[in-house]
């Protein structure tokens, strides 16, 4: 139980975090503008990251645990979706994070502008994974 509580809750805090971000923060950090979101990714990310990757390996490995204990294989899916975000963000967002977040970087540029507009779609990627990993741990753990 204390296993299936905490897959539950990474999984299901990691995807209400994207999809916070991917519907109301990242949308407005662009309507206030370039120069407010270039100012503001940094320290925003600063503070996300390491909850967001804690979440997402401990999400993980508690839905593989679960697979192993109760030999469900949903389990072992909605984990290896859950994991994916580690290396959907390694590929494919990382080279846009590591300019945005270069100190050198000018914040209200135009090239800030394209890279915030290009970041928004990746990290919906991150959501819809993680939210289809919430649905599968929900359904298994409603299920079983």
């Amino acid at each position: 139980m204390l296993i299936e509580t905490m897959a539950l809750f990474c999984c299901g805090t990691f995807f209400g975090a994207a999809i916070y971000i991917s519907i109301a923060q990242h949308p407005a950090a662009l309507e206030a503008g370039v120069a407010v979101g270039g100012k503001f990714f940094p320290p925003m990310y600063k503070r996300a990251a390491p909850m967001q990757v804690t979440l997402a390996l401990l999400g993980s490995i508690s839905g593989a645990i679960l697979w192993y204990q109760e030999s469900e294989t949903l389990w072992l899916i909605g984990a290896s979706l859950l994991f994916s975000v580690v290396p959907i963000t390694l590929i494919i967002i990382k080279p846009v994070n590591d300019i945005l977040l270069n100190p050198d970087n000018v914040a209200d540029s135009s090239e800030t502008e394209t890279l915030l507009k290009r970041w928004g779609p990746k990290h919906a990627l991150r959501t819809v994974v993680s939210g289809m990993s919430f649905i599968l741990y929900l359904f298994v753990a409603l299920n079983t």
